[in-house]
């Protein structure tokens, strides 16, 4: 177990550490030379020297708070600036969770601001096949992009096909922006503003709100100002399924480490590969990819069995325990059932079930390891489970802390002026569902569609995509770079990166936010999001009838291009957001939580709690208004319910899940199948959705033709989403895709570390160089996402272009519940690039 705090550096911190080891040296030699010019290694840094100041070149003239636009750690920025141009970014100081720390990523927001590669004007498309190498763009107004999109959306709808209209947000965009995509699709008459959460992490906040009310991060990160009391920091056990913190959140992930040096706290990892993050817990435990439904039934089962729950919590606040306990017995999901399916000793299930009931608090926290598999709705419910039966939930340091894209849900505008087009179901769940409807018309077609983000980098079955978007009628695409997807558009929309904008951007996960101020002009003719749904009403307005062109201008004011006006707008009318003003918000130094339903509220850090602090923001949350500790029908954490469970049957699942995994998992299991029947989706009801059976008899898998399970993800914590990719120091420092293979299933395959490989699925293929990793399953590899073809970058830096990792990822394999797509298995081999199969 390593507690040693890392040490931060910025690039101020990187001169005064030069500088204080060039001063030294001129000073000191009180160390005795070892051979000619090596000396034993300091365990004291030298002094420090700032060499900024006085400097007419370095120094700043202004300094402007803003925030990262990465990841959802949200570090506050010191944004330094000289004659308006950013010289340096800096962490905030004064921020108790943060503590002056920052990752890589930080300062690389300042290249996005400053790249050639940048959109600077709107384009449309002049010449050449969607999606061919001849494709020409050439530069147009506005004005007559706008046109462009109007006119195409007022044809279909006045043809009785808005439905054919699809808009797919992404969680990297100023908060609110989704308000505003699903208002004007109720104008336009289309249920289909649909956003990224089925690629990122849906199932989690989905399964929240079935058991507790809210779809959210259950506890916050640092002091909760209502009880002066430390919440996370305060967990006597960290149990970590499917998140490797230590790359996708650091500098949250250091605030718990510095917890955990005072507490003592035991950390489990659950990864099929070792990563940064267990290379700091007490244990790491490495299932086979998508079983972690078999480990959490099996702690249930174990903890029940012992007696080791919370009697009286479960007695007062918990709903079909009873069921429960009979359920688990019946299916005999013992701790040696989920050792035959993960190949985990059964000892090690029985002992974390054992350490998590007994250590109070203890805190369960997962990402997309768990939430990219089929059966993430259903893992993710069972792991509340856990926390309801041991009273760890409604507690601080404790909670079910599952990453969400959403915070705090839907931000509220005035209700609508004027009739709204009545509307039929949207498209079933999952971002590719859209290339099926282009494809196939089922169950209606798709002839427009609206981005944000890039497709054919984040969807499963990259190549199927491509074929959709080569097909798509019109295409709008909106971002800071040419990426895959743009190269299939109609017309292109260049937007500013997050120093580029007045805003609230990002959430921390704990459902915090900052208020970031805009430190740079957009480049070029760049618009924020929100400008540019504002501005796309207006221009309907123009080209609609008179009487829909009042309505399209009274729903969408142009004071709200004004960003402080519109936020105004969502805290006056959002449940229990009223504290979260522009000012409150821009006079913190750390962020301030969801709920917050005063200004003179300190904001919600445990959900739950049995505090005034909370019956205060759940009475505004409540549907009736009532004062409930949890936010369910019935007030309970809702294990089984008859309503529960008619709900979810309808579509194949249950209230009390029984064990399935991905059909491409190696070995004998059960095996969710979906029918071609669509029904209504429960947890998404306008949605459509496959109809789902779990098969009661295990099928074994054939390993013949391809032996290895691999799993997508992160490359590590240089990049984020696939923007990184077009910096030079996301090329720079981590620009090879790094495929890890286990050493001896590298031999079987004759492959030598730092070979080129070639990792091919029943979908596709892709390229990447072998990297030996004694940290992995012997059965499973690990595939980097993020890379693709169209980064012109790596030309530059020496690296290759590579195709879309996602190529290999059956789009047909989903959670049918929050259509998460099942990027964490698929059947693979791995052989030499040069070698034919």
């Amino acid at each position: 177990m390593s507690t040693k705090p890392p040490q931060a550096v910025s690039r101020r911190g990187f001169l005064q550490g030069a500088a204080g080891a060039t001063a030294l040296g001129a000073w000191s030699n009180s160390a005795d030379a070892g051979t000619d010019g090596h000396y034993p290694a300091s365990s004291e840094l030298p002094p420090a020297f700032d060499f900024t100041q006085q400097s007419g070149a370095l120094q700043p003239d202004r300094v402007v708070d803003s925030a990262c636009q990465f990841c959802n750690s949200l570090c506050g920025l010191k944004v330094h600036l000289n004659q308006g141009r950013v010289i340096d970014i800096q962490a905030r100081t004064d921020d108790p969770v943060q503590q002056g720390g920052l990752c890589v990523k930080a300062p690389m927001m300042a290249q996005l601001l400053y790249n050639r590669d940048r959109l600077k004007t709107p384009l449309k498309r002049v010449a050449g096949a969607k999606g061919s190498p001849e494709t020409r763009f050439e530069p147009i107004s506005w004005d007559e992009a706008l046109d462009l999109v109007a006119k195409r959306m007022i044809s279909l709808r006045d043809a009785g096909e808005a439905s054919t209209i699809v808009n797919r947000t992404t969680g990297r965009q100023p908060r609110g922006v989704g308000s505003l995509v699903g208002r004007l699709f109720a104008l336009l008459g289309s249920p289909n503003a649909t956003d990224v959460g089925p690629v990122c992490n849906d199932a989690g906040g989905n399964a929240l709100a079935m058991s507790f009310g809210l779809g959210n991060f259950t506890n916050g990160y640092g002091i909760d100002q209502a009880t002066g009391k430390e919440d996370l920091g305060a967990a006597k056990f960290l149990l970590f399924l499917g998140t490797n913190q230590a790359e996708t959140h650091p500098v949250t992930f250091a605030h718990l480490l510095r917890e955990r040096a005072k507490t003592g706290a035991k950390l489990v990892v659950v990864d099929p590969r070792l990563t940064p993050t267990g290379d700091h817990a007490d244990r790491w435990i490495a299932p086979k990819p998508h079983t972690d439904m078999a480990i959490a039934l099996a702690m249930l089962h174990r903890i029940i069995a012992t007696k080791q729950y919370d009697q009286q919590f479960v007695d007062r606040w918990v709903l079909g325990f009873d069921e429960l306990a009979q359920h688990l017995h019946r299916q005999e999901t013992t701790p040696e059932w989920a050792a035959s399916v993960c190949e985990v000793p059964a000892q090690a299930i029985r002992d974390l079930a054992d350490e998590y009931a007994s250590s109070k608090p203890a805190a369960i926290f997962c990402n997309a390891g768990i939430s990219h598999q089929q059966g993430a709705f259903d893992t993710y419910r069972t792991l509340t489970f856990l926390a309801a039966i041991t009273g760890n939930i409604g507690v601080p340091g404790a909670g079910c802390n599952f990453m969400h894209n959403t915070w705090p849900g839907h931000l509220a505008l005035p209700p609508i002026d004027g009739e709204k087009p009545e509307t039929g179901p949207a498209l079933p769940v999952g971002p590719d569902r859209i290339a099926d409807a282009i494809l196939t018309g089922e169950p209606y077609p798709v002839k427009m569609l609206l981005t944000a983000g890039n497709p054919l980098l984040s969807s499963s079955n990259t190549g199927k995509v491509a074929q959709a978007m080569e097909q798509l009628d019109f295409y709008v695409y909106t971002g800071l770079f040419l990426e895959e997807a743009a190269n299939y558009a109609d017309v292109v929309l260049p937007v500013p990166s997050g120093l580029e904008m007045e805003t609230v951007y990002m959430r921390r996960d704990d459902r915090a936010i900052r208020w970031q101020e805009r430190c740079a002009e957009p480049v070029g003719q760049s618009r924020p999001e929100w400008e540019i749904w504002i501005d796309l009403a207006h221009v309907l307005a123009r080209n609609d009838s008179p009487k829909r062109a009042e309505q399209w201008r009274a729903n969408f004011p142009a004071k709200w291009k004004d960003y402080k006006t519109l936020w105004s707008e969502f805290v006056a009318r959002t449940p229990a957001m009223a504290g979260m003003t522009v000012d409150r918000l821009r006079s913190r130094a750390e962020p301030l939580r969801w709920p917050c339903p005063s200004t003179d509220h300190p904001g919600v850090s445990t959900l739950y709690l049995d505090d005034p602090s909370w019956y205060d923001a759940a009475k505004q949350l409540s549907p009736d208004g009532s004062e409930k500790r949890f936010l369910t029908p019935s007030g309970k954490v809702e294990i089984f319910t008859p309503e529960l469970e008619a709900k979810l049957t309808q579509v194949g699942h249950h209230a009390l899940p029984r064990f399935y995994t991905h059909p491409e998992v190696t070995g004998m299991h059960p095996r969710s199948l979906h029918s071609r029947e669509l029904v209504r989706n429960p947890i998404n009801p306008r949605s459509l959705t496959p109809k789902s059976r779990v098969e009661t008899k295990p099928r074994s898998v054939s390993t013949r033709d391809f032996p290895l399970m691999g799993m997508i993800g992160r490359p590590s914590v240089i990049h984020f989403a696939s923007v990184t990719q077009w910096t030079p120091t996301g090329k720079q420092m981590n620009g090879v895709r790094l495929v890890q293979i286990h050493p001896k299933a590298a031999e079987a395959a004759g492959i030598g570390n730092g070979e080129t490989v070639r990792v091919e699925s029943p979908r596709g293929a892709i390229e990447g160089t072998a990297q030996l990793w004694d940290g992995i399953r012997e059965d499973t590899i690990y595939v980097p996402n993020t890379f693709g073809p169209a980064q012109r970058l790596a030309e530059e830096m020496g690296v290759p272009q590579y195709a879309a990792a996602n190529n290999l990822v059956d789009d047909g394999i989903f959670d049918n519940l929050s259509g998460q797509q099942a990027y964490k298995c698929f059947a693979c081999r791995v052989r030499p690039a040069g070698r034919k199969g």
